[in-house]
């Protein structure tokens, strides 16, 4: 991993420690911090995941306005929306750490399992991304979760030149990442 990329993932790996001890250290989350911001940003990382109201990056990482580029869409289905918005943060903004984060009881991943291997009535894009990794063996909900962050991370890689490029220069690392709700706590899965 690059020393910058490495740099960023420990802050926000102890800005998870914080958040998951209940002592918030982030001085950047109201209006003045948003007004010195007006102008332009430059966050830190982009974290790519669920669009679940549980999930707040900017909570989890203990970290406030400016500080990350967060893209987020239910079950972080890779669309082009979703590429586009992360090709964005590299290209323009030059994050150096690209977090494919998933979490704890995601009702995408419960709702492919249970509708799996039908053609889902609704839904089908979110559902049938899933569908590639489900293999109905004893996995859990939570496992397949943590599974397909593997699989959003190598779809990022090959469908998008910018990323590819990024990361074959060293400039990028694409790191996978938990959220456990019972604890808070964030677990690297790379």
């Amino acid at each position: 991993m690059n020393e910058k990329a490495k740099k960023v993932l420990d802050i926000l790996m102890q800005g998870n420690e914080n958040f998951a001890a209940g002592k918030s250290s982030v001085k950047n989350r109201d209006v003045n911090a948003l007004k010195t911001l007006k102008d332009g940003q430059s966050p830190m990382a982009c974290i790519v995941t669920c669009s679940d109201s549980r999930v707040i990056p900017e909570f989890v990482f203990d970290t406030g306005f400016g500080d990350l580029f967060t893209v987020r869409g239910a079950g972080a289905v890779i669309g082009p929306n979703i590429l586009e918005s992360v090709e964005y943060a590299v290209e323009h903004l030059k994050v150096p750490l690209i977090i494919v984060m998933s979490h704890e009881c995601c009702g995408v991943m419960k709702t492919a399992v249970s509708e799996y291997p039908e053609e889902p009535e609704n839904f089908k894009v979110l559902i049938k991304s899933v569908y590639e990794i489900i293999d109905r063996n004893d996995k859990t909900y939570d496992e397949i979760a943590e599974d397909y962050t593997l699989v959003k991370k190598r779809k990022l890689l090959k469908r998008s030149e910018i990323l590819r490029k990024a990361y074959a220069a060293g400039t990028l690392e694409i790191v996978r990442a938990y959220l456990n709700f019972s604890t808070g706590r964030v677990h690297i899965l790379d």
